[in-house]
């Protein structure tokens, strides 16, 4: 066998090490699914849907502009992506409980401090803190996490966890807005700083502890000590077309779904009326958990690349309707449909990482696909808003979307020559 084989073997072979009965309920893993999944609420709660909140706070206390404030996003998840890249290193070199304490800690450090600004220079200030905070809670210490407890059912950890990221929109930005009434902006943000804190802190110092030792890890000693550095797994990843395809179509995929969701209120508004668009918007989010929950049974056993293609072609399908169908029911139905495969979306790229590739390059490349898509996504909502603004209408910005889903579902069948059984 060659030194290239070698090479490439090291990134694309995927083996299962694990003999723990992760389907007993008494599992540990499933008390750390249950972690995550207050993470998730609590980290997309400030980190992701908390962007809303503040450009609203920030505009109406400041008078500044949206584009100011909507910039200081888009610094965020850019500065994010760059942190969640190395996510997998931090938790090799300090452990998931260390780094899941530092987040939070972080996130509430920042989320005081925004509410706090006086001047804009302090805002991009916050949300670069903010970042190391959306680091470690969000998609990359999630999935990095429970790799390190679950192997066969990781599909069905990683999908329930994250429907704390729903519950994040759901519940956690209400009871934000809530508090930010209630005590004023500074106040409230302070108080919800402190809330997560003294929840997130000791459920994190209880309940994780020391990963299970898996199957094989003693008798792969020699070959754990050969495998790959981050840098190297990174570097030859780019030249995988198997990777490329997964990170390529799932980056435009959440390009496009992000973008329509930001602006999908302001598009219903005049359609259907805020209180029909509120409604619209809520069963989105609901179908996110509904799809996610039920999917998670099956998505180990699933084609994953197959179940993305379709979930793409799903999400054009909504859109087209849209688009062109301006009736109550139609719009809301139409938001059912793409909501269904929203919460998927972010599980299903570490799955096909699982299966095809190598379980030691895991974490790394986890954390590049994440880091890949939030560069992407976080242009998302300017170019459709450009778009709309240069056209006249969301007509074509959303038919742009339906493209880059179109394509998305092509490009995530390529499969490249990734696959392949291990060495003898």
């Amino acid at each position: 066998m060659t030194e290239r084989d070698n090479t490439r073997r090291t990134i694309v072979d995927a083996r299962n090490y694990s003999l723990t009965d992760e389907t007993s309920i008494s599992y540990d893993g499933w008390r750390i699914v249950a972690v995550c999944f207050l993470l998730a609420t609590f980290g997309w709660a400030f980190g992701f849907y908390g962007q809303s909140v503040y450009v609203a706070e920030l505009q109406r206390s400041h008078g500044w502009p949206a584009s100011l404030i909507s910039s200081s996003t888009t610094f965020f998840y850019l500065s994010g992506a760059a942190l969640v890249a190395f996510v997998s290193e931090a938790i090799r070199g300090f452990g998931p409980r260390n780094c899941m304490v530092a987040g939070i800690c972080t996130m509430a450090v920042a989320a005081v401090a925004i509410g706090q600004v006086r001047e804009p220079w302090q805002l991009y200030l916050a949300n670069a803190v903010l970042a190391f905070g959306w680091a470690g809670t969000s998609l990359g210490m999630i999935t990095n996490t429970l790799s390190l407890w679950f192997d066969r059912k990781r599909g069905m950890a990683i999908s329930l966890a994250l429907n704390g990221a729903s519950f994040g929109g759901i519940i956690g930005v209400p009871l934000l807005v809530a508090a930010i009434g209630h005590f004023g902006f500074s106040g409230g943000m302070t108080a919800a700083a402190a809330v997560m804190v003294v929840v997130m802190i000791p459920v994190i110092l209880i309940f994780v502890g020391r990963p299970p030792v898996h199957a094989g890890a003693g008798a792969g000693s020699a070959a754990a000590a050969d495998a790959p550095s981050p840098t190297q797994v990174r570097a030859r990843a780019f030249r995988d077309i198997g990777f490329l395809s997964v990170s390529a179509a799932f980056a435009l995929v959440l390009f496009a779904q992000v973008g329509f969701i930001v602006h999908l209120i302001s598009f219903l508004d005049s359609v259907i009326g805020r209180q029909q668009a509120a409604i619209a918007v809520a069963v989105l989010t609901a179908m996110a958990v509904v799809g996610r929950v039920l999917v998670s049974f099956v998505i180990d056993r699933m084609n994953q690349r197959l179940a993305s293609a379709l979930s793409f072609v799903s999400q054009a399908v909504a859109l087209l309707v849209v688009i062109n169908v301006h009736r109550d029911y139609a719009l809301i139905a139409a938001c059912a449909l793409f909501g269904f495969s929203v919460g998927n979306l972010i599980t299903l790229p570490a799955l096909i990482v699982q299966r095809e590739f190598d379980p030691r390059s895991f974490g790394v490349l986890v954390s590049l696909i994440t880091a890949i898509n939030q560069i992407t996504y976080a242009f998302g909502p300017g170019v459709i808003g450009l778009l709309r603004d240069l056209s006249g209408s969301y007509t074509l910005p959303f038919y742009g979307c339906i493209a880059l889903e179109l394509t998305a579902a092509v490009l995530i069948m390529v499969r490249g020559r990734s696959v392949s059984s291990p060495a003898p």
